[in-house]
């Protein structure tokens, strides 16, 4: 380990030491990435991310209370959904009409287990191809949920759950107009069959699993957006970070921790996801524009070149604000571009920055490339040093 890099971890200790955390100290050096060592970077996405307040000594208490909801959650929309289909289902002369499978009534118990079906065939064929690059979803955590996995009761799991349904994923119509073809061309092909997986023995839950449970319940809590495709690239890399935490007292923790990171993300980005927002002036038809115009403020030359080739930002820049740029690279090189959105006070202008960067720093091979040439390069982006895109960015925010 370099001296400056020891002498970065001892900048960070000292400021996250304080009673009162110094918010734009952190910041400040979070822009220029965040040590992994010794749990820094989990401890400060949380405090970056919202969930953690700036007064220390009042940590413990929010995260044991957080953490007691996140189980109460796991309760009442896992657990107990299950147990109630499971006596529904006993006896047939039991069962009245509201309890009926059949029952139209939107509001029937069955019927809201049926259209939560629908959501969490959606998310499991999502989270089970999650960041295909890495082993690391598919490998068994070690701290399975055992309020769920609990020996002393056959509580129904999600895994069993997606595999007793008989409704088909085709159903689904949660589908974003344009985020159906998310995957970057780098990115491998992964099963996509239920059987492709190894099986865990019992007792034992992959990290997809706990990534499942986590946009589930998110997408319950939130039936006005529900699930989208796209938030599991954008579940995936906060997960990542906080499962494999050098801490374990906290590594213990991340599915909850994950959880609450994510929805405070999601209430910042959540119009990205939201077609009927597109076209508002927080959707994502405006900051596509918003890149472009940015580019033509910059460098009209390549600006111009674009246009004249019919190269809409649709055509890339979509996926790019909204999975923040989570397919572009491989996961440590999103990570370390997320240290500096999330350090950033108006992160999301950043990103806008970024992405005109990205476009500036291949500005020779645009100008020269024809329309199939240059849409193969925006499409899978050759430049893997995010350090020198964050660099160009942040020259662009220097010279506004």
């Amino acid at each position: 380990m370099s001296s400056l890099h020891k002498s970065r971890i001892a900048d960070f200790q000292e400021v996250l030491k304080e009673p009162t955390i110094a918010l734009e100290k952190l910041r400040e050096l979070s822009f220029s990435g965040i040590p992994c060592e010794g749990g820094l970077r989990c401890l400060c996405w949380k405090i970056l991310l919202n969930y953690l307040p700036l007064e220390r000594a009042s940590w413990t208490a929010i995260l044991a209370k957080q953490r007691e909801l996140y189980s109460q959650f796991l309760r009442e929309m896992i657990i107990q959904p299950g147990i109630a289909k499971a006596n529904m289902g006993v006896s047939r002369e039991d069962v009245t009409f509201e309890d009926h499978p059949l029952n139209p009534n939107p509001d029937s118990r069955w019927n809201t287990y049926f259209k939560d079906n629908e959501v969490l065939l959606q998310i499991d064929k999502d989270v089970r191809r999650l960041c295909p690059d890495i082993s690391f979803f598919q490998r068994a955590t070690e701290y399975p949920c055992l309020l769920i996995l609990d020996p002393q009761n056959d509580f129904e799991t999600l895994r069993k759950r997606v595999e007793q349904t008989t409704l088909k994923s085709q159903t689904v119509a949660r589908n974003r107009s344009g985020v159906t073809n998310m995957s970057s061309p780098q990115k491998h092909s992964t099963p996509s069959s239920l059987n492709e997986y190894e099986v865990l023995p019992n007792g034992c839950e992959a990290h997809w699993e706990v990534v499942e449970r986590i946009l589930f319940i998110y997408a319950k809590l939130n039936p006005g957006i529900a699930y989208v495709q796209g938030m599991n690239e954008i579940v995936g890399p906060l997960y990542y970070t906080f499962a494999t935490d050098p801490n374990n007292e906290w590594k213990e923790h991340a599915e909850a921790d994950t959880f609450f990171c994510f929805t405070n993300l999601m209430a910042e980005i959540r119009d990205n996801f939201i077609k009927s927002l597109d076209d508002s002036q927080c959707g994502i038809t405006y900051k596509m524009e918003k890149v472009y115009s940015t580019l033509k403020e910059k460098d009209v030359e390549l600006y111009l070149k674009l246009q004249e080739q019919n190269i809409k930002p649709q055509f890339f820049a979509f996926r790019w604000l909204t999975l923040l740029l989570s397919q572009e690279f491989l996961l440590p090189d999103v990570i370390r571009i997320w240290d500096s959105l999330f350090a950033d006070d108006s992160r999301f202008d950043f990103l806008l920055l970024v992405c005109c960067a990205m476009l500036i720093l291949i500005r020779e091979q645009l100008l020269e490339g024809d329309f199939t040439v240059n849409m193969r390069l925006l499409q899978d982006y050759p430049i893997t040093d995010v350090c020198q895109i964050l660099q160009k960015a942040k020259e662009l925010q220097d010279s506004k």
